[in-house]
C-alpha cells in the first residue's frame, strides 16, 4: 500500500501523523510512505529523518494525495485539501464530522472513506486514539486557564493556588472522562478548589476514590450547574459523545451569573463546544470576552505543544496504520471491530449512527459491528 503523510494546513498546528519509526515499520513490511517536505517540522522531526528511515520526500501535497491509497493526518481536511481527495481513497485522521455539516457533506461527495481517529472505539467504549490528545488538552487547559485568568489577559486576576491568607481559585469542571480527569489531577497540583460533574455515577464513583481531598465530585443537573458557575472562575467544558455533537450545558443567559473576568475553557469545541457562546478560535485569536468572561474556544489546543503531541498520537494509531496498509481497509474492518466503528462515511454513505442523526442523513450499517 501507499501510505501518504501530508504537512498539515490549519492554522497554529504543528503536529505531524507520523513518526520516523512509524515510516520504518511500514517500508520494512514493503509498503510505500510519501512524506511532505516539513511535515514534521512543527514537533522537531526534520526531512532527513524520514528519508533516513525510508520515505520518499516530495515537494507538496498535491502528489502525495494523488498517489497515495490511504492518507494519514493529524486535522480535518481543509477546504484546499477537499479538491485533492478522490474515490476509493482512505483518509484516516480526526475528522468530529458532527460539529462541521460542510466538511461531512465534502467527504460525502469526494466518494472517500472516511476513518475518524476519535470514534475507534474497543468493545469497552474506551477511544485509545482520542485518549492521549484527551490526556494533552485536559492537562493543557488548566495551564490556559491560568494564563487567562491573569487581569493584562482580562480574566480576574487570580492565582489559581492562591497564597498563605488568600483563597485559592474555585475550578469548575463538566465532564468527568479523560479531560475532565486530567484537566482535575493538574488543577489539584495547583492547590486550587475543584468540583468534578457528571453524570455517571460509577464514573463518579471512581473518581471519588482517585482524586486528592481539594476534588469534589458531583452528579451533573441543571440546578448544580446554576449553583457552581455563580462560584467559579475557571470552567472547563469536557463532555464528549462519541460522533455527535456536544451537549450544551450553560446557556447565554447564565453568563450573567459568573463573576466577571472569570474564564471559560470550552475543549469540547471540536465537538461544538458545550456552551452556547462557544465558537471556534486559533492559537494565534485564543479568546474573545461574552459577557465579561473570557472565552477560550481553540479547535486543536494540542498543537500548541507539537512534539509531545505528535509522539503520543503516533504511539497509538501507527498499529491501526500498520493493519489497514496489511489487510486493506474493508478486510481489516473484519477482523478489527475498533476499525470497523471508526469508519464514518464510505463511498457516499454516512457509516456512523451518531453523525447520520446529527445532521438527519441517512445511515449505512454496511460496517456495523
Amino acid at each position: 500500500m501507499i501510505i501518504g503523510v501530508p504537512k498539515e494546513i490549519k492554522q497554529d498546528e504543528y503536529r505531524v501523523a507520523m513518526l520516523p519509526v512509524g515510516v520504518e515499520e511500514l517500508t520494512r513490511r514493503g509498503h510505500t510512505v510519501l512524506v511532505e517536505t516539513a511535515a514534521g517540522i512543527g514537533s522537531g522531526l526534520p526531512d532527513a529523518e524520514y528519508a533516513a528511515a525510508g520515505a520518499e520526500i516530495l515537494a507538496g501535497p498535491a502528489e502525495i494525495f494523488a498517489r497515495a491509497d490511504m492518507i494519514v493526518k493529524v486535522k480535518e481536511p481543509q477546504p484546499a485539501e477537499w479538491p485533492m481527495i478522490r474515490p476509493g481513497q482512505v483518509v484516516f485522521t480526526y475528522f468530529h464530522f458532527a460539529a462541521e455539516r460542510d466538511l461531512t457533506e465534502a467527504m460525502l461527495a469526494s466518494g472517500t472513506t472516511a476513518v475518524a481517529y476519535e470514534t475507534l472505539a474497543d468493545d469497552q467504549g474506551r477511544v485509545p486514539l482520542l485518549t492521549p490528545m484527551s490526556e494533552v488538552a485536559g492537562r493543557m487547559s488548566i495551564q490556559e486557564g491560568a494564563k487567562y485568568l491573569e487581569r493584562p489577559q482580562m480574566g480576574r486576576g487570580i492565582l489559581l493556588g492562591g497564597v498563605p491568607g488568600v483563597a485559592p481559585a474555585n475550578i469548575l469542571i463538566l465532564g468527568g472522562g479523560i479531560v475532565g480527569a486530567n484537566a482535575a489531577k493538574i488543577a489539584a497540583g495547583f492547590n486550587a478548589n475543584v468540583s468534578i460533574l457528571d453524570i455517571n455515577m460509577d464514573r463518579l464513583r471512581y473518581l471519588a476514590d482517585v482524586m486528592p481531598p481539594n476534588v469534589d465530585v458531583l452528579f451533573s443537573d441543571r440546578h448544580i450547574i446554576r449553583e457552581q458557575l455563580k462560584l467559579a472562575d475557571l470552567v472547563i467544558g469536557a463532555v464528549l459523545i462519541p460522533g455527535a455533537k456536544a451537549p450544551r450545558l450553560i446557556e447565554r443567559e447564565q453568563l450573567k451569573e459568573m463573576k466577571p473576568g472569570s474564564v471559560i475553557i470550552d475543549v469540547a469545541i471540536d465537538q461544538g463546544g458545550c456552551i452556547a457562546t462557544s465558537r471556534p478560535t486559533t492559537h494565534s485569536e485564543p479568546t474573545y470576552i461574552v459577557d465579561d468572561v473570557v472565552h477560550y474556544c481553540v479547535t486543536n489546543m494540542p498543537g500548541a505543544v507539537g512534539r509531545t503531541s505528535t509522539f503520543a498520537l503516533c504511539n497509538v494509531t501507527l498499529p491501526y496504520v500498520m493493519a489497514i496498509a496489511k489487510h486493506g481497509l474493508e478486510a481489516a474492518a473484519k477482523v478489527s471491530r475498533p476499525i470497523a466503528r471508526a469508519i464514518n462515511i464510505h463511498a457516499g454513505e454516512v457509516t456512523n449512527a451518531a453523525v447520520a442523526a446529527t445532521f438527519d442523513l441517512p445511515y449505512s450499517e454496511r460496517f456495523a459491528v
